[in-house]
């Protein structure tokens, strides 16, 4: 925490020397930053200041700068570089951050990017590509060393010593047979403290599984969160060992999926750039506003059908908004457990039942409750005991409804393929604002006219 407290006042620092013109200043505090530190700085930059240090990287540190970025910053900068620049950038990467890259960059450049690869590195970049992005075989490293299981630990010294170095967060090695299956894991902190005659087989860990290539990205973070790994091994169908997959890359998938959520509850990206253009921006905005406007509608013609009920008892009109933000929170509250147990894999059809019923019970014990308060509250308010009965009915029709809809909008949304936690909320409150306010004042008609 501190470390990223220090690290944001140095970006903090920065940004004001820009500001003040000092250049040169900028300039040197630049090399004291990583690629990752490099990219918060230029993403929280307006777009003059931003080509500004863009120029300042060191050109060895643009292809890691441009990884860290966000599409739509990273998709800004690279119009203005050329083709040998964009080669150059993408040439210094590692193959698996090259394989995240790549399909960023333009045909002509990719081309010439696999081109000027080696054949080994071509083979391990096109086993990458091979597949999802969002995959086990998207996110591993190809850079996993083996041992055999029929040889000892002293071999596996000499072995690592002539290697001379590790791939980075390597915490295992990986026991494979002759035809590259894979067997288990042999962990670092074994090879150095048993004896050197032992076989790897007597000391290798079996029970640690390895992950599919086609396994979901989410998928592989809650593997890594339950076992608590550092690194695993990737497979393909047949149990040939394809790569590895670290901890830090599982870091980059939960805050991506984090900023995703985030984000797409106000309809927007992951990747806004925040000093976007104020056309792109309300392009994309207005879209989400127009379709909470066609929400909005349609809750104000649930409205219009009760005009005649409306005119005659006002007091229905001071009241609506407390029934549907009632509901509204009310239904909020299940859909956001709903969204998180669906991201973690804890809702099935074995549990959706169970579920169900505690969500409705909750419901109906708070709709009761605070339907009580509220029936109070405009007893003394308007000194009526119909239109008290009338508001406490509606809450509670209102939750229960609430209830219903947290439930079964992720899980019909999730069946359909759509993402809950972007188009969940919206709907929700649709559901919400119209039943709340049908509840309110069709039952308004019944009980006071």
């Amino acid at each position: 925490m501190a470390e990223r407290a220090g690290n944001s006042d140095a970006v903090e620092r920065l940004r004001e020397r820009l500001t003040g013109g000092r250049l040169l200043s900028v300039r040197r505090a630049l090399h004291a930053l990583n690629p990752a530190e490099l990219a918060s700085l230029l993403e929280s930059l307006p777009p003059r200041h931003r080509r500004l240090v863009w120029n300042m990287v060191e050109r060895d540190d643009e292809g890691e700068v441009l990884l860290h970025l966000g599409e739509e910053v990273r998709a800004g900068l690279m119009r203005e570089m050329d083709v040998k620049e964009l080669v150059a950038a993408a040439g210094d990467l590692d193959i698996d951050d090259l394989a995240d890259l790549i399909e960023h960059l333009p045909e002509s450049v990719t081309q010439q990017v696999v081109k000027a690869l080696d054949t080994q590195d071509r083979a391990r970049l096109e086993r990458v590509l091979a597949y999802e992005a969002d995959s086990a075989g998207g996110l591993m490293n190809t850079d996993a060393v083996t041992v055999r299981g029929d040889v000892t630990l002293d071999v596996v010294q000499r072995y690592l010593r002539l290697r001379g170095e590790l791939p980075p967060h390597t915490d295992a090695l990986f026991v494979v047979d002759r035809q590259g299956h894979y067997r288990g894991v042999l962990t670092l902190e074994r090879v150095l403290t048993r004896d050197a005659e032992t076989l790897v087989s007597a000391v290798m860990d079996e029970e640690r599984t390895a992950l599919p290539a086609t396994l979901a990205a989410e998928r592989v973070a809650q593997h890594f969160e339950d076992a608590d790994l550092l690194s695993a091994a990737v497979i393909d169908e047949q149990g040939l060992l394809l790569g590895r997959i670290t901890v830090d890359d599982v870091l980059d998938v939960i805050r991506k999926d984090a900023e995703r959520k985030l984000m797409s509850l106000a309809g927007l990206t992951e990747d806004e750039d925040i000093f976007a253009p104020v056309r792109g921006a309300t392009r994309r905005r207005a879209i989400w506003l127009g379709i909470n406007l066609l929400t909005a509608f349609l809750a104000s013609s649930v409205v219009d059908l009760f005009q005649g009920t409306i005119s005659q008892v006002v007091a229905l009109a001071v009241l609506m908004p407390i029934v549907a933000s009632m509901g509204g929170i009310g239904g909020s509250q299940t859909l956001t457990l709903m969204i998180r147990g669906l991201a973690l894999g804890q809702i099935g059809s074995g549990n959706t039942r169970f579920l169900l019923r505690k969500e409705l019970l909750v419901a109906a014990i708070n709709g009761l409750l605070w339907a009580l308060v509220v029936g109070a509250v405009a007893l003394l308010w308007f000194k009526s005991w119909p239109l008290a009965l009338v508001v406490g009915l509606a809450i509670v029709i209102n939750q229960t409804i609430a209830a219903l809809a947290g439930i079964f909008v992720p899980l019909t949304l999730k069946r359909m393929g759509i993402d809950p936690a972007l188009a969940g909320s919206v709907i929700l409150t649709t559901f919400t604002d119209v039943c709340g306010f049908f509840s309110l004042l069709a039952l308004g008609t019944l009980i006071l006219l």
